[in-house]
């Protein structure tokens, strides 16, 4: 009996990309948010304070996290029915021309090592497991994994999550404050923070290099909210 998903990895291994996903636009959503309004140097924007960052940035934070959300549910059932479609076809060819797809599987696994004798066994024995040929055939080919271990609602909810955990970060400090410089500096410290706590999840998650998962997560953030203070300073300036 095959184990369960969660019995063979941890839940932060088996959502890792739904949550470094959501987690890092979230952090950027909210922040662009904050930074805008930072940049800005226009009298009108400067009064409005720290109730027209929270107002925005909660706003844009919540909707965005559903359209992720949604993305990444809608994103999930296009994929399951594209390998299902897929599946088929190469189904029907197996049947109707089993010699042809021996031959390709012979040859993908050559190119992948085995020896041309190896190979050919393998495919021959292979061949009597139509169901699995074609989920090799269709990796090889298409690059397509099968995606019954993947629910699409349970991915969804994960991106929305994560995008909505991490988002709020950077907007506690407006919480706390009115909107001034020294705000903005704790908005952007804890938005470091964010962005590293996310990068040592990566690291913990993947077993790479610690240096690596957060320094890549925090460059990327990091330029993001480069742009958007950027982009604020000079439309409000």
């Amino acid at each position: 009996m095959q184990p369960a998903r969660s019995d063979r990895l941890g839940r932060t291994q088996e959502f890792l990309k739904q949550i470094v996903y959501g987690g890092n636009d979230g952090i950027v959503t909210t922040f662009a948010v904050v930074a805008g309004f930072a940049g800005a140097r226009a009298e009108g924007v400067a009064q409005i304070g720290a109730v027209a960052v929270l107002v925005f940035g909660l706003a844009n934070l919540f909707a965005d996290a559903i359209s992720m959300g949604l993305g990444e549910f809608l994103s999930g059932r296009a994929q399951k029915d594209l390998y299902a479609g897929q599946r088929d076809r190469l189904m029907e060819n197996l049947r109707r021309r089993p010699a042809v797809m021996r031959d390709r599987l012979t040859r993908h696994l050559r190119l992948r090592g085995m020896s041309p004798t190896d190979a050919e066994a393998a495919s021959a024995i292979l061949s009597r497991t139509p169901e699995l040929m074609s989920e090799l055939l269709l990796h090889y080919d298409a690059g397509l994994g099968h995606p019954d271990d993947e629910d699409p609602a349970v991915n969804g909810v994960f991106t929305f999550t994560a995008f909505v955990a991490f988002g709020v970060i950077p907007l506690v400090p407006y919480l706390l404050r009115p909107a001034d410089q020294a705000t903005f500096a704790l908005s952007v410290c804890a938005t470091f923070v964010a962005l590293t706590a996310l990068g040592l999840l990566r690291w913990n998650a993947t077993g790479l290099g610690l240096a690596r998962s957060v320094g890549e997560t925090v460059l990327v953030g990091g330029v993001c909210a480069v742009v958007a203070y950027a982009i604020g300073a000079a439309v409000g300036g």
